[in-house]
């Protein structure tokens, strides 16, 4: 029983950390982390995300532009595409790390000492992918903050507020980080339990004589 508990948390752990690396994919490409509503015309709504800026307007057309140079980005969009790509492949490794690990996989079955350290890394690589989703959504999010109250600001000037992605990318970190906790918990069940050795390998039980091979008292000679 208790290792069929262990078993459906390492499972799902997993299947935590694999959305939250699904969305914090989705969260690194997609043009929604701000946007802006202009009051001359409403009919056009402004997104931004850490690679392009685009533009939707009512009959349905979008267009993008890419940014124009890395260096001239704000302090915040260049640490967070660092980041984010940081999180994405420590998601990678940590999908590659924790699944020969997991309780039902057949791989290392014969080395549960490796089988704990292989889960016990991915479930870190998933933790670390976490604190790197979090902390840039959370620097964006804060400076639009700072941006959208700024009294400096006259009150005609659009302000940008926080896109779709910006709450994706939370939720993204938080199931990171919460898969990864999970499954460097549940480590402990893969090696408490060793194996038996196998027969051929058994040392051969100790044999006391035998009926057959009690000395007969007859057939002893004297000796004089």
């Amino acid at each position: 029983m208790a290792r069929s508990w262990w078993a459906k948390a390492q499972a799902g752990g997993m299947l935590l950390a694999l959305l939250g690396w699904v969305s914090s994919c989705v969260t690194t490409f997609v043009p929604l982390w701000k946007s802006l509503n202009l009051d001359l015309n409403e009919l056009e709504v402004w997104t931004m995300g850490l690679w392009q800026v685009c533009v939707a307007r009512e009959e349905g057309a979008v267009e993008c532009r890419a940014h124009g140079s890395f260096l001239a980005l704000p302090p915040d969009l260049r640490v967070s595409r660092l980041l984010m790509c940081l999180s994405n492949g420590l998601g990678l490794l940590g999908c590659l790390l924790a699944t020969p690990g997991l309780e039902g996989w057949t791989a290392c079955q014969d080395r549960p000492r490796l089988k704990r350290r292989l889960l016990l890394a991915g479930g870190a690589a998933f933790g670390t992918a976490g604190m790197a989703t979090l902390a840039p959504v959370s620097w964006v999010a804060y400076n639009t903050v700072l941006d959208f109250w700024d009294a400096a600001v006259p009150d005609i000037v659009p302000r940008w507020e926080f896109g779709e992605a910006t709450f994706l990318g939370w939720f993204a970190g938080a199931f990171l980080a919460a898969g990864g906790l999970l499954l460097a918990c549940s480590t402990r069940s893969t090696g408490t339990a060793t194996p038996a050795a196998p027969a051929c390998c058994r040392p051969p039980a100790a044999q006391g004589p035998t009926r057959d091979h009690h000395p007969n008292p007859k057939n002893t000679d004297l000796v004089i």
